[in-house]
């Protein structure tokens, strides 16, 4: 009963900002933000790119409201957008190079010094970024292992449609059909992509 009631709640929320109610919008999208906000940190790496894709992603939505055919959930329509602002802002990074002046000129032969500033690629995750109320340890701990410097680290050297793949499919669990249409890609690509 309480998924009927969430449902016509959300159609409730839907309907008004079609109308455009900013704050049946916020209500609407609310209670994705903070997941859609840790998606974009495994798919870019940075908090502030992150923070970056999420306000783009609401903004185009609130902008594609209308053309919102409830084909799939809020929930997946959202993640289709966020994944595809990523794709763009990955497309659109410059190759990420150490500059040849971050480390101190050395003499032929000389090993070469300690790099005179850190070049930070992938940051840390703020404990914040999560959703951890109200759910199980073992959810609190595969939550937190999704966002673990190490695995993030090592998503971004994955190209970006394969980045997305693995973490549509594996962290977060979406079926290879969610995601070949969040990909907008048939299913036996995105399984591919996997």
């Amino acid at each position: 009963m309480a998924i009927v009631a969430g449902e016509v709640t959300e159609q409730r929320l839907l309907s008004a900002a079609r109308r455009g109610d900013e704050s049946a919008f916020g209500e609407l999208v609310g209670s994705h933000e903070r997941r859609l906000r840790a998606h974009c940190y495994r798919m870019l790496g940075s908090v502030h790119d992150a923070e970056n894709a999420v306000q783009e992603t609401l903004l185009r939505a609130w902008r594609a409201l209308d053309r919102f055919e409830q084909r799939s959930s809020v929930h997946t329509w959202l993640y289709a957008i966020s994944s595809n602002v990523c794709l763009r802002m990955l497309e659109r990074r410059p190759a990420r190079l150490l500059p040849l002046e971050a480390v101190p000129a050395a003499t032929l032969g000389e090993e070469p010094g300690r790099p005179l500033a850190e070049s930070v690629w992938v940051e840390v995750c703020p404990n914040g970024l999560l959703d951890l109320d109200d759910v199980s340890p073992d959810a609190r701990y595969s939550r937190r292992e999704s966002v673990e410097l190490a695995f993030v680290a090592s998503l971004q050297h994955l190209p970006p449609l394969q980045r997305a793949a693995l973490i549509l499919r594996d962290v977060l669990s979406h079926s290879a059909r969610e995601t070949a249409t969040i990909l907008d890609t048939s299913v036996p690509a995105a399984n591919s992509a996997l």
